[in-house]
């Protein structure tokens, strides 16, 4: 996939006061679908070394001072343009932006606070263009604009870190920065909602995600249950444990683990029809709930028999009985797995390496060819001058808005 798969004078237009992971991900997801993505960063703090986005300088630098690894991913493909919003002159500059490039969507993840003061809150922006489509990422939308959001604090106060982990340990947080990537893929739905009902009517929405209460959506094979007469140590971390299918685990086999999922009684008489579980054939596992009560015994007596056996065994085994399973893949395998490999997109570094990035997470017709490539992640303000001469500035004007530290 190229950006080119939609006519340049077609593709909608998205500007981006973006930093960190949330909305740098929804954005990229319009990246994907060939949109085009300018991303918006603050111009230089005087005193600090570091420049834009934070995100920048997080991970093993790859191409220069500002392109660090953790930034790339998320951010290949896109635009970049340095200006002052604090500046009454870079805020006239974005409206001029928005008017002169036919912006279809703003985004930020900027706190919701601060948006009136640098000019980027919806009725100011929508004032500009009335079908524009705005939408914003915060810790807790904009009813609470005070709030920081921070992906692992979001865990904490959704409950997440309470029910990950091991049943004796602490609260862990999850291995992903779970509730930014949740956060974005809603705005990245939602936009497409908006776009599509301002085809029908002409008029602009505004979009906002809370990410705790997104975060919150994401519970309803929990909170519901509390009312429904479950005691809230039912619900508490359960390890690799299912809290409601059993055995649904991590076994331990003789070169390494495997997970297995049991979640119907007819799986689980499959399961024991098979030599190497017919032991277990009892009929107080015959149910869920039988399994359920005895699930301590049940596990260990399952752990006894797969750590007798290599894992090509034990998968043989069950696919015999159709269970759903998996061995455990190390981060570093998956860009192996044939269904990862045949779709995962790649970008280029400035010296000519090639780095794999995660496939599009749909096949449609947009994404074009199914191994595509993406520009590398722009250099701080490199598109500056480029988008602003887009807009109408002449060289002169552009060099004075320079000079005078409004963009850089």
């Amino acid at each position: 996939m190229t950006n080119n798969d939609v006519p340049q004078d077609e593709r909608p237009v998205v500007l981006s006061a973006e930093q960190a992971l949330s909305i740098p991900y929804a954005t990229q997801r319009f990246v994907q679908l060939g949109w085009r993505v300018i991303r918006l960063e603050p111009t230089p703090v005087k005193g600090r070394q570091s420049r834009g986005d934070p995100n920048r300088y997080i991970g093993r630098p790859v191409a220069g001072k500002d392109r660090h690894s953790y930034f790339v991913a998320v951010n290949a493909g896109k635009e970049a343009v340095a200006v002052d919003l604090k500046a009454e002159e870079g805020r006239a500059l974005l409206a001029r932006l928005i008017r002169e490039l036919r912006v279809d969507v703003f985004c930020t993840n900027t706190m919701p606070a601060r948006h009136e003061t640098l000019g980027i809150d919806p009725d100011t922006l929508r004032e500009v263009r009335p079908d524009l489509i705005w939408a914003g990422i915060s810790a807790m939308g904009r009813a609470y604009p005070d709030v920081p959001g921070y992906d692992p604090m979001v865990q904490a106060l959704a409950g997440y870190m309470d029910l990950t982990g091991d049943p004796e340990g602490p609260p862990m947080q999850c291995g992903i920065p779970l509730v930014d990537l949740k956060a974005g893929d809603e705005v990245f739905a939602q936009v497409i909602r908006a776009l599509w009902e301002r085809e029908k009517t002409g008029e602009g929405g505004v979009v906002d995600v809370s990410m705790a209460r997104a975060a919150v959506s994401w519970l309803p094979t929990f909170l519901p249950m509390l009312d429904m007469g479950s005691p809230p140590a039912e619900l508490k971390r359960s390890g690799n444990e299912h809290r409601q299918f059993i055995p649904v685990n991590a076994y331990p086999v003789a070169d390494g683990y495997i997970y297995m999922a049991i979640g119907s009684d007819g799986q689980w008489a499959r399961f024991v029809r098979q030599p190497m579980f017919s032991a277990l054939k009892d009929e107080k596992y015959d149910t869920n709930e039988g399994r359920r009560t005895h699930k301590k015994e049940l596990h260990a007596s399952i752990a006894e028999i797969t750590s007798k056996h290599r894992c090509e065994e034990v998968e043989e085994t069950l696919a015999k009985a159709a269970i759903p399973h998996s061995r455990i893949t190390p981060v570093e395998g998956v860009w192996d797995l044939p269904f990862v490999a045949e779709c995962a997109l790649k970008t280029r570094t400035p010296d000519g390496k090639t780095v794999r990035l995660p496939p599009a997470p749909v096949d449609t017709d947009f994404l074009g060819a199914r191994e595509g490539s993406l520009p590398f992640a722009p250099t701080y303000g490199e598109h500056t001058d480029a988008v602003l001469g887009e807009a109408g500035l002449d060289a002169g004007e552009i060099a004075g808005l320079r000079d005078g530290g409004v963009v850089a």
